[in-house]
């Protein structure tokens, strides 16, 4: 599909470059705290003067810089999408120089095609600024010193450049990437944030999935709790453990922070997290999902027993609702209508994303349109929020939009419509779409709407391998 026309031109792209060597007298920063009754506890790990660690809606603590920015990196993925992304301990990717034309790592587009709206497209460190180090700075623990091509330097953790974005205007926000993969396979766009690993037993880690921060055994299994349970009193025996399997502790397991240990029988110890028991699923095969009856954030199908979080999401807000669908529990609108993101990510060596209003709207206006904003208002409509609809958090909000461009819009501004957003990116409904359940508009879009396109906003992990 050729990109069909640029559409009204918008928001010019201005973005600062994060110096490390300001970090002395930058001002105390307001952190964010995620409205959820607990938050994931991390690792003390040592960090250069002036970084931070800021809880997030999304994926728990994260590293950030002087303004309590997030902290992103930018890996390498593989060869057949055109070599995007940094290698371990070499020399940023991401340029000053504006890219141009399209790199033909999508069959789709050929390379050399003209960009889309070339005049507020920004270069990738326009869009991705790089976390720059001082001249005198040293490297700590994990954190490390890149050189740049144009010789400044580039802090690094754990060997990758590590960058700001320039969707995030405030601490607390992760606009500009997510560690959990959407889908199968990661989509755009294809930056990561980085920050400390949870404090967790060795026998444990923890994953991002749909609902949140989940806990998983050292074999990569989903980890549950119990209702029938009592703290630090196991009542799974007899019929429920032909289901349910206790996570078993060492003889030398020592109790710490919010983990504990319990004995289950002469000998036999167990682990607990904030007091209550946790087990596995038998019926759990794959690593990382939640289980063949798992849960979702607001909707439980497996009576009595929840998979444990480090963090949970956010809830939605009150106006939207859980829905069955031939694909799994979905969000919806109101009316029981499926909600759908989009996903955007151009064909270009740096990859930047284009499915935030304060971006290019070609591609989507082309993949649900064919150009045409009327057209695609039809196919997939905006979900309107009520005009006095707000949020207490940083994953789910509103905004107003112009139909006609995609772009943000005041109140006052003719036409102009009051959405949900999910990130600070619209979501919509599709016209097709005619009860509770249908989702219609699923996958629609280039290579199954992964580069580029639309997604129901499933809140089921249940098919998706997710441990690494």
């Amino acid at each position: 599909m050729r990109l069909l026309g640029n559409i009204r031109k918008g928001i010019a792209v201005v973005a600062l470059l994060s110096v490390a060597g300001s970090f002395a007298a930058a001002q105390t920063v307001q952190k964010y705290r995620p409205p959820v009754a607990d938050l994931e506890i991390s690792m003390n790990e040592p960090m250069p003067p002036g970084f931070g660690v800021q809880q997030t809606d999304v994926d728990g603590p994260v590293f950030t810089d002087a303004r309590g920015m997030t902290i992103y990196d930018w890996p390498f993925r593989n060869q057949e999408l055109g070599d995007p992304g940094d290698h371990k301990d070499n020399a940023s990717k991401c340029t000053d120089v504006k890219t141009t034309v399209t790199s033909g790592s999508a069959e789709i587009y050929p390379a050399g095609y003209i960009l889309p709206d070339l005049d507020i497209r920004p270069s990738c460190t326009q869009a991705w600024p790089p976390v720059l180090a001082s001249a005198d700075a040293k490297p700590v623990g994990k954190w490390t010193i890149s050189e740049r091509p144009d010789g400044k330097k580039q802090w690094a953790y754990e060997g990758m450049p590590l960058y700001t974005s320039n969707l995030d205007t405030k601490p607390g926000q992760v606009n500009g990437g997510m560690r959990r993969p959407i889908l199968d396979g990661q989509p755009p766009p294809f930056r990561f944030p980085v920050g400390p690993p949870a404090l967790t037993p060795p026998a444990f880690s923890v994953k991002s999935i749909a609902t949140g921060r989940v806990l998983m055994n050292a074999g990569g299994l989903v980890v549950y709790s119990f209702e029938g349970d009592r703290p630090n009193v196991s009542n799974c025996k007899g019929e429920c453990l032909k289901e349910w399997v206790p996570v078993l502790a060492a003889a030398t397991a020592q109790a710490q922070g919010e983990w504990g240990v319990i004995e289950r029988a002469p000998g036999v110890k167990q682990w607990t997290f904030r007091s209550m028991p946790v087990y596995t699923y038998i019926l759990d095969k794959k690593r990382g999902i939640v289980g063949a009856r798992g849960t979702s954030l607001m909707a439980n199908d497996m009576p009595g027993w929840h998979p444990v979080y480090t963090q949970k999401w956010p809830d939605p807000p009150k106006e939207l609702t859980v829905q069955d669908s031939h694909i799994g529990q979905v969000m919806a609108d109101k009316n029981g209508m499926t909600l759908y993101t989009y996903l955007c990510a151009d064909d270009a060596w740096d990859q930047l994303s284009c499915d935030h209003p304060t971006q290019t709207q070609t591609y989507r206006l082309a993949i649900c349109g064919k150009g045409s904003a009327d057209t695609c208002n039809k196919i997939f409509p905006y979900a309107v929020a009520p005009k006095d609809a707000t949020t207490n958090n940083l994953l789910w909000g509103v905004a107003w939009i112009n139909p006609k461009t995609g772009r943000l819009a005041k109140a006052d501004d003719p036409g102009a419509i009051h959405v949900w957003t999910f990130r600070e990116r619209p979501i919509y409904t599709h016209g097709s779409d005619k009860k509770p359940g249908d989702a219609r508009g699923d996958s629609w879009g280039e290579e199954n709407g992964l580069r580029n396109g639309y997604h129901a906003m499933w809140i089921r992990d249940d098919f998706f391998g997710l441990a690494s």
